[in-house]
This record gives C-alpha cells, structure tokens and sequence, in this order.
C-alpha cells in the first residue's frame, strides 16, 4: 500500500477541512493513506471541548478581524497563519496498527525529532498535547477518528506573526507562552521544515513508500515522491 504527500500551499480553512472529511467519508479499506503540507490564512479553530474562557479576548483589537472556525477534532482553540506548518495525517489507524493515542504520541516524537536534528531540546507536557521547547509551546495537535480513520493533525510554528496566540489560552491553557523556529535560530522556510519533517513521520508512524494519486476536490499544487 502506497503513501500520498500533497504539498497545497496557502488554502483557505473550510474549504481544506471539508475536503479532509469528504476523503475519510468516502475511503474505502484499500484507500492509501494521504499527508497533506500545507498553510492557513489567519484563522483561530476550536475543537469539540472548547470553552468560552479560552476564545479571543476583545482586548486584543487584532484578533477581532480573525475568523473562528467551530471544528471537529478533540482540543481547544488554537491559532493558524502564514509561517506555520500545517500537517493533516489523513490514516487508516487499523491498517496502521495504531490506537489514537499512540498516534498522538508518535506524531509528537516526529517533530521532537525533527527539533533534535535542528540542535534544539524539544519536550512533551504530561496533560498537554504538543511539542515544547523551554517552556513554550512550538507544535499543536489535534485529530478526529471516524471508522476508524483518523484527519486533522499537527501544526508547528516557523516563521509567522505570533501576536494573534495574545489574544487566546492556546489549547486551553491560560498564559501559555508559544514560541516559532525563527526565534529560536532556525531561519528554514515552511516548505524546507515539510521536507524535513516527512522523513521523520514516515519512521515514527511505520508509513509505506509516497506514490502519486488522483487528487481530492481540494486541488493540491504538488505531489511528492520520498524514497524510502
């Protein structure tokens, strides 16, 4: 079984996860499995367990041009925009093998990796989803099951305005400082980080040979092949 990596570029929010829910609903047990690489325009999204204490604050005069999106993975709200990485994990986990918390932790042990070959010490928070690096939070996950298939994914920062997370308690915690490649001396570009990171998610996930595929509604710009 083949693997898809599509490389979308900037593509708007909705239109992005409809497509990711269109493609799990209509999978079939002999469906490969698809990673997409792509960036969001500024949006905040929050998950299924959002609450209204953590949502933007009309203090931040910012954030009140920023759209909100009511979404479908577990979590709270988190912010998108130009200068992170989006990964959406689109994955038959029975196929895999995979429970949804092995996922979770194997995608964070991916970018913890990924972090490592950058000379970065990079940590996970036992309650806290995510990826840190001294102290302050980095990547961001999120996923949502169906039939066993699993969409959404991850998101790590690289190089983007990270005033909007002021505005917010990231994923439901109060204060929490977040942090971006670029600050921490790593001047990689989104796509560069993508390239960098699939490797890394291929080994931590047990993830097959890249194949090119037909591609869904959402038209991708690229398709990659990654040797194995």
């Amino acid at each position: 079984m083949s693997l898809v990596v599509r490389e979308l570029g900037l593509v708007p929010y909705r239109s992005t996860l409809e497509a990711m829910q269109q493609f799990t609903r209509s999978r079939a047990a002999d469906t490969p499995d698809e990673i997409w690489l792509l960036q969001h325009p500024a949006v905040y999204t929050v998950g299924q367990a959002g609450r209204a204490e953590h949502l933007p604050r009309n203090d931040h005069a910012g954030a009140r041009h920023i759209p909100i999106e009511q979404i479908d993975r577990g979590g709270q709200i988190t912010y998108h925009g130009p200068g992170q990485l989006v990964v959406y994990t689109l994955l038959d986990l029975r196929r895999l093998g995979l429970g949804i918390r092995e996922v979770v932790g194997q995608l964070e042990q991916a970018v913890i990796n990924l972090l490592v070959s950058y000379a970065l010490q990079a940590e996970r928070k036992s309650g806290a989803p995510g990826v840190y690096v001294d102290g302050a939070k980095i990547a961001a996950l999120g996923l949502r099951v169906r039939n066993g298939c699993c969409y959404h994914g991850l998101s790590l920062n690289i190089d983007m305005d990270l005033s909007p997370y002021l505005a917010i308690d990231p994923c439901g915690y109060h204060g929490m400082p977040v942090t971006q490649l670029h600050s921490l001396g790593v001047l990689r570009s989104v796509a560069e980080v993508g390239n960098d990171l699939l490797p890394q998610l291929k080994i931590c996930l047990g993830l097959p040979d890249i194949a090119a595929m037909k591609p869904p509604s959402l038209a991708p710009t690229h398709t990659q092949e990654i040797p194995a």
